[in-house]
């Protein structure tokens, strides 16, 4: 690594002692990227900011928060009224889990798209879904803290699940209850791992971003830069591109903070837990809605009672996320070049969609009729899960031997620099004759 450009004496004396800033200014300036990025790839960026924002808004909350069941929900009920600030920042920590999660699962479907998991970038894409497994751990903890009747009756049936495990399922749930009931030491032990847990994220993202720039990012063409015609430094022109991306967010994010606050909330959870009253419906968090539908919608499989069948649909409608370079069988990165496949990606899109619109509802009840028959939220789940599985254990390894891709292009310069570009990027050309 080359020593940082500073004439700074301090910045230079300390950089030779310590050399922070000379891989600052590899890592995060001299960096070379490919020039081909499209916004999509903002989102990376965007959702470490978002968990620096969650970061610090939580801290400020645990000051005031008092975990026990006593005082949980009057405490939280003190923030918003008694504290200054302490309604700006729960509702940035509150709208803030679920704007994380769209960006996530934007990155997520992004990197379905393009091909991000293949060699050699397994990995990357392996810590990527450490990191989504670790924020739906969080994210279910800290819906549980407010203590209200959703956090209560939500910590209580998900947990509940566990116990359909043969053996030892009832004893792993009395573990995780510190009891026989949801109750002061749950609530103490949730809140110490969502407190924890959010730095744990910090040292994967860490170990994402290593991974990220051993290899490079990938492109929206799914090729490997052929070059210094090829790429640019990340600083200043992406740094400009994640700006803009970030005004733009950050817009849409203060609109839900200052006029729409509780629209991604649940009413019920202003109520406060109530261990005798069972609400109308117990329904997750948006953002658990399609793993909810997966779990509720498998039905008795030969010796496997439907409770614990939908337990292991859940989980491992994760999991299979892990497989994914293995699974698909194509050489081909980018869904630009495959013509099959970029109509697959979308069925898969629609069909999440469609997983959490059937979570958000009573399975019972009928979505629609087809010529007076009524079609039942569960049957239309068993068809989405059935399809979820079916889409990557069978059509991704199919598609990959039988497609036919269209042909690549040479190098990235040619698909976006006039001529193909050439050694010197981003040089003033001669003008050619009229």
């Amino acid at each position: 690594m080359a020593a940082p450009r500073s004439q700074n004496k301090i910045v230079r004396w300390i950089d030779h002692r310590l050399p922070v800033f000379t891989f600052m200014e590899h890592e995060l300036n001299d960096y070379p990227t490919p020039r081909n990025l499209s916004y999509w790839w903002n989102f990376g960026s965007l959702s470490g900011i978002m968990l620096v924002i969650m970061i610090v808004t939580g801290i400020f909350l645990a000051m005031q928060y008092t975990p026990h069941v006593n005082y949980a929900f009057d405490s939280v009920e003190r923030i918003m009224r008694d504290v200054n600030y302490g309604w700006l920042m729960r509702y940035l920590h509150m709208n803030g889990a679920s704007f994380f999660f769209i960006l996530v699962y934007i990155h997520l479907f992004r990197g379905l798209f393009y091909g991000s998991y293949k060699a050699p970038r397994e990995l990357l894409w392996m810590l990527g879904v450490v990191i989504l497994l670790l924020m739906m751990a969080t994210a279910f903890m800290g819906y549980v803290l407010p203590w209200g009747q959703m956090s209560f009756w939500g910590a209580t049936v998900i947990t509940n699940l566990f116990s359909a495990i043969p053996g030892v399922g009832q004893d792993i749930v009395t573990w995780l209850w510190g009891g026989f009931a949801v109750d002061n030491p749950t609530l103490n032990r949730f809140y110490s791992l969502h407190y924890l847990l959010p730095f744990i994220i910090v040292a994967v993202v860490g170990l994402h971003l290593i991974a990220l720039h051993q290899h490079g990012s990938g492109n929206p063409l799914g090729i490997d830069s052929k070059g210094p015609q090829d790429s640019i430094p990340f600083h200043p022109y992406y740094t400009v591109k994640d700006m803009f991306g970030l005004g733009v967010f950050l817009i849409v994010y203060a609109a839900f903070v200052f006029y729409m606050p509780n629209a991604l909330g649940d009413p019920q959870n202003y109520v406060q837990a109530n261990p005798l009253q069972t609400p109308p419906e117990i329904v997750p968090e948006w953002y658990f809605l399609p793993f909810y539908a997966m779990l509720r919608s498998v039905p008795d499989i030969l010796f496997v009672q439907a409770k614990l069948a939908g337990v292991i649909a859940m989980f491992s409608s994760i999991f299979v996320l892990f497989f994914l370079p293995w699974l698909d069988t194509s050489r081909v990165r980018s869904a630009h070049f495959r013509p099959v496949y970029k109509w697959v990606f979308w069925l898969l899109l629609l069909d999440v969609i469609m997983l959490g619109w059937v979570g958000a509802h009573r399975p019972d009840l009928p979505a629609f009729h087809i010529f007076g028959h009524p079609i039942t939220y569960i049957s239309i789940g068993q068809i989405g899960t059935l399809y979820y599985f079916f889409h990557f254990l069978v059509l991704f390894p199919l598609i990959g031997w039988f497609e036919r891709p269209l042909p690549l292009p040479t190098s990235i310069a040619a698909t976006v620099m006039p001529k193909g570009g050439g050694p010197l990027a981003g040089a003033a050309r001669p003008m050619e004759k009229h």
